[in-house]
């Protein structure tokens, strides 16, 4: 029997600042998602488990896709989320700086939403809204 693939009528997408390290792509793009999942219940799926039993926690029940955007264009598309009132996360580059969660917060409230010096960008909605959200960036190599 064929099975369809599963197509979804919403998209995760994290966007990153096209001027980051590798290491720094990475914990951006770790610490954003974790946003989507805590807040966002319906994009986590169910938990996994082995042939053996062992149970493993649930995951994305669907792809996240990866972009990359210069400075500017990530700020615009920070601004196409709050317009659209899309669920995001956002990683400020103050973010790098501090070493825990408490900090981490107090760093992106200490900055009015048009001066923060993003990095990372996360977005959960409709796929035509995050399309709209992420246009003009390029996927991540």
């Amino acid at each position: 029997m064929d099975e369809q693939p599963l197509r979804f009528d919403t998209k995760i997408a994290v966007l990153l600042r096209d001027d980051l390290a590798p290491w720094q792509r990475l914990n951006v793009t770790s610490f954003l998602v974790s946003g989507l999942g805590s807040q966002v219940p319906e994009v986590i799926g169910a938990p996994y488990e082995d042939a053996d039993g062992v149970a493993y926690l649930p995951m994305f029940r669907q792809p996240v896709l990866v972009f990359e955007a210069t400075k500017e264009l990530l700020k615009a598309a920070h601004a196409r989320t709050l317009t659209r009132a899309l669920p995001r996360a956002v990683f400020t580059a103050d973010l790098f700086s501090t070493g825990n969660d408490t900090d981490n917060r107090a760093a992106v409230r200490a900055v009015p939403t048009a001066d923060l010096d993003l990095v990372g960008l996360a977005v959960y909605g409709p796929k035509g809204g995050v399309d709209k959200v992420v246009k003009g960036a390029r996927m991540h190599p």
